[in-house]
């Protein structure tokens, strides 16, 4: 009996479960790695069983979508097409050169200091995406948290950060979480948006493509309604104030080129600041690999195939857009990596719908993109005594003074200067920042390592689980 093809997937959110099913599906051997205990990922984070939600669906939108894929991946962990190695963060993926397979590297949960391989003849990178957060005075107080903390505070642990919120930034992410902290009993006290989301309606050609978005968006504004939630358009935070932890924030209103309104600040008491200025892709392994990029996203052909041979990705490493685009692309790759391991040229008439699917919001989110984006001049108001680089310490007068007189004109000249981006999350929370303040383009760092690996690991100390 002939051996089934062996696939990596790294990351079991919406992207790398709609690849599993659809490689397993068509005789693939699939073995699906991610840090979390159970699958779904960030858009469909679980409460742990010992919580006992009695209504986990209140907390999430496309709840039968999860129902259909959580059933899909039990059946194939069943019938022993799927394993699902769960609590194992991956540090490394690697062709090896005697073989041409694929190393990938994890580390075990909960200590993260025992190393397992895993090898598959290929790779399919669901990595996910990150927040993007931009400083201003008073965001390092306790309770400011991210957008995306907030709810997975409330997703995964059923917990609310506060009794009174003040939900920030720019993006749709900020509607979900400003009406599930309503929902869940916080009072938001206002959601303060500085893009105008009635830009989206000047882009009719994307928004008719996609008209579940605009009833979508209605259904948030209805909600928000109901909650009493006051919502300010064209506003910022510029800054939080507090002694031991966030008491206030006061807010502002935006002109046209993204200054502040002379006279328009007021102070809004809060105990909690959930802000986010949109999202960033996990692009670590894939540089590793030597995936080629564009711009901050992997690139990818119409089959979701990297430039690296062997190698897919799919889902908000390829590009931010949300669960739905993510299931296209997953579900395109899988089926991609089962004809082409099998040794066929893939029909694309087999993920045709699929590909109508990714290419309408494509569009669509690339219309987004162009109205949610951080106002002008955000980086004009961080004082030079506010911290950038949090895991070092760093000011935005730091930055700007090997700027000016130093003489640095990119990111990784100011980290040489300034150790902004040498702590531990090397420069993925503060990049955009840093780069922001010092005037100078986001660059890719390519990092032999996507997170810290003890010694033994790396002398290798490895169990292999083929």
């Amino acid at each position: 009996m002939t051996e089934r093809p062996r696939l990596a997937v790294i990351g079991a959110g919406p992207a790398g479960l709609a690849a599993s099913l659809a490689a397993a599906a068509h005789g693939v051997a699939v073995t699906l790695v991610d840090a979390a205990e159970e699958a779904g990922g960030q858009f469909y984070r679980q409460p742990a069983a010992a919580l006992g939600a009695r209504r986990p669906q209140a907390l999430h939108h496309q709840w039968r979508t999860w129902r259909r894929l959580r059933s899909g991946l039990d059946r194939q962990l069943a019938a022993g097409r799927v394993t699902h190695l769960t609590g194992h963060h991956v540090w490394c993926v690697e062709r090896e050169s005697d073989s041409g397979r694929f190393a990938v590297h994890a580390l075990r949960d909960p200590a993260q200091e025992e190393g397992v391989v895993v090898r598959a003849d290929a790779v399919l990178l669901a990595t996910g995406g990150y927040e993007k957060v931009l400083p201003f005075p008073g965001w390092t107080l306790p309770g400011v948290v991210t957008a995306g903390g907030a709810q997975a505070m409330l997703k995964g642990g059923l917990v609310l950060p506060g009794r009174t919120a003040v939900v920030a930034g720019t993006g749709p992410l900020l509607l979900p979480v400003a009406t599930g902290l309503a929902a869940a009993g916080a009072r938001v006290a206002a959601l303060v948006e500085s893009a105008d989301p009635r830009t989206v309606l000047r882009r009719p050609s994307a928004l008719a493509a996609q008209p579940g978005k605009l009833a979508e968006g209605a259904w948030y504004a209805a909600l928000l309604l109901r909650h009493r939630v006051r919502t300010l358009v064209r506003h910022t935070v510029v800054e939080a104030h507090g002694t031991d932890r966030l008491e206030a924030v006061t807010v502002a209103a935006l002109d046209a080129q993204g200054r502040v309104g002379p006279g328009s600040e007021r102070r809004v008491p809060c105990d909690t600041l959930a802000v986010g200025h949109g999202m960033l892709p996990h692009t670590d392994l894939a540089e590793t690999l030597g995936c080629r990029l564009s711009g901050t996203d992997v690139y990818v052909d119409d089959e979701q195939r990297t430039d690296v041979p062997g190698v897919w990705a799919a889902g908000e490493a390829t590009g931010i857009g949300g669960a739905a685009l993510a299931l296209a692309e997953g579900h395109i790759a899988g089926r991609s990596i089962a004809a082409r391991l099998r040794g066929t040229a893939p029909d694309p008439r087999a993920w045709a719908a699929a590909g109508r699917a990714r290419a309408r919001l494509r569009a669509f989110f690339a219309a987004v993109d162009a109205v949610y984006a951080p106002p002008p001049g955000w980086a004009d108001r961080v004082t030079h005594d506010t911290v950038v680089c949090r895991c070092e310490e760093v000011t935005a007068g730091e930055v700007r003074t090997a700027v000016d007189e130093l003489g640095a004109g990119d990111l990784r000249t100011v980290k040489l200067l300034t150790r902004a981006g040498m702590g531990w999350c090397q420069g993925r929370m503060c990049g955009p920042a840093v780069a922001g303040v010092a005037g100078c383009p986001l660059t890719a760092a390519r990092r032999p390592l996507a997170r810290p690996v003890p010694l033994g690991v790396l002398a290798g100390s490895e169990e292999d689980l083929e």
